[in-house]
């Protein structure tokens, strides 16, 4: 059966009644496992559970430095639920890992927390993403509470997922909201593994799921710095280079003191000191911020900062524009590459039938980047203007380089090269999804 189109009612819907508040665990919230003892005895009772693994972990975003986990939640059929602590027993999880790295675990964006597992020796020999399988599926609303709801008919109620969770002790209600993210996991995980089948869409959520699995860990993206907000009103290299040097003092101190950057300085006043270059100590305390008794401690290093900068030559000085590494900006397409701007709007189109169709987001479908990559300059015939025989297999080997799995380049590649080639016989032969 072809996949619904979007503008049909969200798969999986339960009625219009009110979702029943899940407001504490069935069985009470755990005691927090913060010694090896306790972490041995929990690894012990999930081994004798059966069935995949919910997991989550809580982080501390917006307040420290590092990407670590500091709350571990784990549930498994006959086991119950799990809280470690991962902080005093880091290096007493190996029994935790014995246990359930042979597992598949189930958790919800789990892009965002496999990361900081892996620092802690534990990864899944397989995975079930439900807010990824929710993409695939169709859903409109991917967050948790919203696909609990939608499925389960049980209200998630939000909680303390932005607080800081390296604080210790934790309080009461953030560990029975903690508990409660873990409750329903693997019930929701089967529901949307019974849609994804109905679509015919399992294959193709195996695929995306193993991707996120091995996906290795990304690389620092360059020139960081010119994300500071604000730096768009700067005009002057050396005013750039002001705030490079501020952004990368800040950086170093945050990342030693594990504090997240915007705790120590805002992005606003690195613009502030950019803009009116201080001279001295008691001209950087007169900005904004800096005279507060947490920047004032560091007011040699920050006018360090600014003095390099001052100091540099020309010839070191940052550019006002980022140099890329592929495209330019859209908006400088049709400018630079009138081409490639039609390209990309032909390609555009073909993707956004191609996600009304098998209702997909667009991005799940072939990410934006290496649409872009493509359209720009992926083909050596798009710039010498050569006929290709086969355009279709071309921009299949293009995809496949780029890391498109292979049910996302059996969807795009014919739609892709009747769109860039007008090739009409490019199209795939049938649909490829089909009911089980």
């Amino acid at each position: 059966m072809p996949v619904a189109d979007k503008s049909e009612k969200t798969p999986g819907a339960t009625e219009d009644s009110a979702a029943v508040p899940l407001l504490a665990p069935a069985e009470g919230v755990p005691p927090v496992s913060d010694t090896a003892a306790a972490v041995a005895e929990a690894a012990a009772r999930l081994a004798a559970g059966t069935g995949p693994l919910a997991v989550d972990a809580e982080r501390a975003s917006g307040f420290r430095y590092s990407n670590r986990a500091y709350l571990i939640q784990l549930r498994r059929e006959g086991s119950g639920t799990v809280l470690i602590d991962p902080i005093p027993v880091a290096d007493a999880l190996a029994p935790l890992a014995e246990a359930i790295n042979d597992l598949e675990w189930v958790l919800h964006s789990a892009d965002q927390d496999l990361p900081g597992l892996a620092e802690l020796g534990l990864t899944p020999a397989r995975l079930f993403d439900t807010e990824l399988g929710g993409r695939l599926a169709g859903f409109e609303r991917v967050g948790l509470a919203a696909m609990v709801e939608k499925l389960l008919g049980r209200e998630l109620r939000k909680g303390h997922g932005a607080a800081d969770w390296s604080t210790r002790p934790l309080p009461d209600d953030w560990l029975n909201y903690a508990a409660l993210d873990v409750e329903l996991l693997v019930e929701l995980r089967d529901s949307v593994a019974a849609i994804l089948a109905e679509q015919g869409k399992t294959d193709w959520a195996a695929q995306e799921f193993e991707h996120v699995r091995t996906a290795e860990p990304a690389a620092p993206k360059p020139d960081r710095w010119r994300r500071t907000s604000g730096i768009h009103t700067l005009r002057r290299t050396r005013q750039l280079a002001v705030v490079r040097e501020l952004w990368s003092t800040r950086d170093h101190l945050a990342r030693t003191r594990d504090v997240a950057p915007a705790r120590i300085l805002p992005d606003s006043a690195i613009v502030s000191a950019a803009t009116a270059d201080p001279k001295s100590i008691a001209a950087l305390r007169e900005l904004p911020i800096f005279g507060g008794p947490r920047q004032r401690r560091h007011s040699r290093d920050w006018l360090g900062a600014v003095e390099r900068a001052r100091a540099l030559p020309d010839s070191e000085l940052p550019t006002l524009t980022q140099p890329f590494d592929g495209p330019p900006p859209v908006n400088r397409w049709e400018r630079r590459d009138a081409a490639a701007a039609a390209r990309l709007t032909a390609a555009r189109a073909a993707m956004s039938e191609l996600s009304t169709r098998y209702a997909v987001p667009v991005e799940n479908l072939l990410t934006p980047d290496l649409l872009r990559r493509l359209c720009w300059d992926g083909l050596p015939e798009f710039r010498s203007g050569a006929t290709l025989d086969d355009p279709a297999r071309a921009i299949d080997g293009f995809l496949a380089a780029g890391g498109a799995r292979p049910w996302q380049r059996e969807l795009a590649t014919g739609p892709l090269a009747s769109a860039l080639f007008d090739h009409a016989a490019a199209q795939p032969a049938s649909d490829p999804v089909q009911s089980d």
